[in-house]
C-alpha cells in the first residue's frame, strides 16, 4: 500500500468550507481513482492548516492519480487554500484497519 500525504495552508476560516468540499466533491472524485482504497484528513483551524492522506494499493495507481486528477482538485480548492501544498508519499508501513504488518528488518 501507499500513502500520499498532501498539507494545506486554509485561508482564514475556510475550515469548514474545507471539509464539505472534501466531502461533497473530493472523495466521491477519489472513489473513481483506480487503485483508491482510503481518504483520511485533519484541520486544525486555529493555524489555518489541514492534511490529507490518500492510501492506495501501489505506488503506480498513486503516481497515475497525481499526474490526471490531483490537478482538478487543486482547482477544486483554489478557493480555500492559499499557496502550494506540500506532497509528500509513502509506502505504508502499518495500519491496523487496513491490517497491514510492519515487515522484519533484517
Amino acid at each position: 500500500m501507499y500513502s500520499r500525504n498532501v498539507s494545506f495552508k486554509l485561508k482564514s476560516k475556510c475550515s469548514a468550507e474545507f471539509t464539505s468540499i472534501l466531502e461533497g466533491q473530493i472523495i466521491p472524485l477519489l472513489r473513481r481513482q483506480k487503485g483508491f482504497e482510503d481518504e483520511i484528513s485533519f484541520i486544525s483551524p486555529e493555524r489555518n492548516a489541514a492534511v490529507a492522506i490518500s492510501l492506495w494499493d501501489n505506488k503506480d495507481d498513486a503516481e497515475a492519480y497525481s499526474r490526471k486528477t490531483y490537478p482538478e482538485i487543486l482547482r477544486t480548492l483554489s478557493g480555500v487554500i492559499e499557496g502550494t501544498p506540500v506532497v509528500e508519499s509513502f509506502e505504508v508501513a502499518n495500519s491496523t484497519s487496513h491490517q497491514i504488518a510492519a515487515s522484519a528488518v533484517n
